[in-house]
């Protein structure tokens, strides 16, 4: 995997995303939105966006150890956000720090305000493109 951050485009996102992330890999793995549930179901953390992030990021790092997935070949994550606000970003990201540390994927990303997601209580979900180098 190639992380490409070109002199042409900004360097204020990249201590977090890559700008474009270059692959050869033919095998891929497509996991599905992660909310803020736990594995009996149960909703964690209801109106705290922290907890909620917290919850999501361990939801993806636990299908990412199904498939024997090292995190930093996550090529792609769709982050969608309730009501976003400027205030939310480090929140979030600051999460996905804590569930990953230096393991963080700084990879394509997209970081997208939405209304509402599938269930009222959900504040995050998050989808990732994954290869297996």
């Amino acid at each position: 995997m190639e992380i490409v951050n070109p002199k042409t485009l900004t360097d204020k996102v990249t201590s977090v995303i890559s700008h474009v992330v270059v692959t050869t890999a033919s095998k891929l793995a497509f996991i599905s939105g992660q909310v803020s549930v736990d594995e009996t179901g149960a909703l964690v953390g209801s109106g705290d966006y922290y907890a909620q992030a917290i919850q999501v990021f361990t939801n993806l790092k636990y299908a990412l150890e199904a498939v024997r997935a090292d995190p930093l070949y996550i090529v792609k994550m769709n982050i969608f956000v309730v009501n976003h606000n400027p205030e939310l970003i480090s929140i979030i990201f600051d999460a996905g720090f804590h569930v990953f540390g230096p393991n963080w994927p700084k990879t394509a990303s997209t970081y997208i305000g939405v209304q509402a997601l599938a269930d009222p209580e959900w504040l995050i979900e998050i989808d990732a493109i994954v290869i297996f180098p």
